[in-house]
């Protein structure tokens, strides 16, 4: 199919929706999934230029369909008229619906330019808005409307796009998607989508750190009752290292410092196994420091990146571990929401510090990891919001 004017060939199973394909294949993250029920219209985008729901769509059904998500519609330095007019009208607040109100306004205004302006609220009523009570929405289209009598223009941002191109390919999707975007020459832009990242010396092809804000950041100081040089022999053992990690299960050594494995993650009704790779990028004897990045995809979309350093610190005959983890969630994984997802990642990385405490003080290994069990952590992340809320209110009445 062409979506925003690239070609592109993949191989979509058959209940991957073209909302899926988009956002989480191709990383054209501006169509947005909201009811998931065809209802909301927060994933409207073009098909052969009708306005339709792309949550409502298989892939499947799509083979040499021209596709246009908002990232066509103009570029940060070439806003196309509806955008101009939504930004001059100030016709968002948190923007869920815009990319949606903008295709279908561009697909009626298009299609009627000679529409009678009362029809505005009735045209437009498909997509749902919770934020701007739609004035500021219908102001913008009216002067887009005034100002294009003949037909608004079309997309400006549509052309061969090689990160596109390359995220479709046979084993795309997320590692594409964070693999280094191609020169494009002469200062062009590539198009949108997920930013880039960049592969690690050391590291097998395919495995990228990504680049640009995680999707939750994880700094945690935790103490181990054994000494450094108990910690620093258990760290850098890869096989006990691993079976303190709630959740994790090691494969086979496939490479010099590079392991396969899976991860459970368990919360409520919610149960996801990722197959993954893991490479230790740096082991320094020196400062004690471990650092290894990890990239995880399980079937049914989710996908998830992280890069994580453990810093082991003499305290006496204990030891300081500091931990600093950024993690890059897609996918139903990603529905945890940043602060969630955090808390998760700090409750995890806790367990981990208790487990290594543990392991060390020699209690035996499981034969079968647990699962990382989301609900468990749950009664600490409320713990922990409550203790923010008490500070905030300390606070408060301090002042």
């Amino acid at each position: 199919m062409t979506v925003n004017g690239t070609t592109v060939d993949l191989d979509a199973e058959p209940r991957h929706t073209l909302a899926d394909t988009l956002r989480n294949r191709l990383r054209l993250t501006g169509v947005h999934l909201g009811c998931e029920h065809g209802v909301c219209g927060m994933c409207t985008v073009l098909v052969d230029g009708r306005a339709v729901r792309s949550c409502l769509l298989f892939t499947v059904q799509l083979g040499g369909a021209d596709i246009t998500t908002v990232e066509a519609l103009g570029t940060p330095a070439a806003l196309h008229p509806l955008q101009q007019a939504f930004h001059a009208h100030h016709a968002l607040q948190c923007g869920f619906c815009t990319p949606a109100f903008l295709l279908s306004a561009y697909e009626l205004l298009r299609d009627n330019p000679t529409l009678d302006k009362a029809d505005l609220p009735a045209e437009l009523s498909g997509i749902l808005c919770r934020c701007t009570g739609y004035k500021q929405i219908l102001d913008a289209v009216r002067e887009v409307a005034a100002t294009y009598p003949d037909g608004v223009p079309p997309p400006a941002s549509l052309g061969h796009d090689p990160a596109l191109a390359l995220r479709a390919a046979p084993g795309g999707g997320m590692a594409a998607a964070m693999a280094p975007a191609p020169a494009t020459g002469s200062g062009g832009a590539s198009g949108a989508g997920a930013p880039g990242g960049a592969r690690e010396a050391g590291a097998p092809a395919g495995l990228t750190i990504p680049q640009g804000e995680p999707t939750a950041t994880v700094d945690l100081t935790t103490r181990v009752g054994h000494d450094i040089d108990a910690v620093w022999r258990l760290l850098t053992d890869i096989p006990r290292t691993a079976r303190c990690l709630p959740g994790a299960e090691l494969g086979r050594q496939t490479g010099p410092a590079t392991y396969t494995g899976h991860a459970r993650i368990t919360a409520g009704p919610l149960r996801l196994t990722f197959d993954g790779t893991a490479t230790i990028i740096e082991t320094d004897p020196g400062t004690r420091t471990l650092r290894v990045i990890a990239a995880g995809d399980e079937r049914g979309g989710s996908a998830a990146r992280a890069d994580v350093v453990l810093h082991a610190v003499p305290d006496g005959a204990s030891t300081t571990l500091r931990t600093t983890a950024r993690l890059f969630l897609a996918g139903r994984i990603a529905r945890f929401g940043r602060s969630i997802a955090g808390d998760i990642g700090r409750g995890l990385f806790e367990q981990f510090a208790r487990n290594v405490d543990a392991a060390l003080a020699g209690a035996p290994a499981a034969a079968a990891p647990a699962p990382l069990r989301a609900g468990n952590l749950l009664r600490a992340v409320l713990a922990t919001a409550a203790r923010r809320l008490r500070a905030w209110l300390q606070h408060a009445r301090d002042q």
